[in-house]
């Protein structure tokens, strides 16, 4: 009789482990890796635009630029004021070594005036550099949001930015069954229109939401190509 027992409950744990095994399915959508919004800290003018909507830019590109004469400038006057102080600054240093025609404090004044001037030119780079609206990632632009001739405020809106090299899948299950998933699982993501991509899970919620009793799972899958277009609907299925 032990013996029987024993055989059921055995039994009963591999039927668990095989219902455990069952492939899920999860229905979400498909997100770009990235997706950003770009603006510029400066107000000014869009001068120049070296883009248009769809293209593809490398990360440090220039997208847009403000007008920046005023900047261009300011980077010329500096850089004069520099290079003087950088020579009085080595001339006083030679005679402070050579002949002892100048005191020490002369030295420490000219090179401290240097300093200043380098510094002073380095901001004036930065501030020229800011004039320009710069990719931060490889990725296609999907909207450009205003045209050379433009006014353009601090921080507006000005460029959205996408990396489909890589995407999210993007699902809800319910809580109970988000605890037999684990990340870096390997999945198939059977996307809208046929594609099947293989994938991994990336997240998973740790809580569930109250309302809908469903916890948020992320998975992540190559798109090198472009194919997929992110937006699509998909499911995500468990191997």
């Amino acid at each position: 009789m032990f013996k029987f027992i024993v055989i059921l409950a055995a039994a009963a744990n591999l039927a668990g482990v095989a219902r455990a095994a069952e492939p899920m399915a999860i229905s979400g959508i498909t997100e770009p890796f990235l997706d950003v919004t770009l603006g510029l800290a400066d107000a000014g003018i869009i001068s120049g635009q070296f883009f248009k909507e769809g293209e593809a830019v490398k990360k440090g590109d220039a997208i847009l630029e403000l007008d920046k004469r005023l900047e261009t400038f300011e980077v010329a006057r500096r850089k004069a004021v520099m290079v003087q102080n950088k020579t009085v600054f080595d001339s006083t240093h030679t005679l402070l070594e050579n002949t002892k025609s100048v005191s020490q404090q002369e030295m420490n004044k000219a090179e401290a005036e240097y300093n200043v001037a380098a510094a002073d030119y380095d901001i004036a780079v930065q501030q020229l550099a800011n004039r320009q609206l710069v990719a931060p990632f490889s990725g296609r632009i999907t909207e450009i949001l205003l045209k050379p001739g433009a006014a353009v405020a601090p921080y507006q809106p000005l460029v959205r930015l996408v990396d489909v090299s890589r995407c999210y899948f993007t699902g809800h299950v319910e809580g109970k069954a988000a605890a037999n998933l684990q990340l870096d699982q390997a999945v198939q993501i059977h996307v809208d229109g046929g594609a099947v991509l293989p994938g991994k899970i990336c997240f998973i919620s740790p809580t569930v939401d109250a309302a809908s009793g469903l916890a948020k799972v992320k998975a992540i899958f190559e798109n090198a190509d472009g194919a997929i277009r992110p937006g699509l609907a998909a499911q995500l299925i468990t191997e």
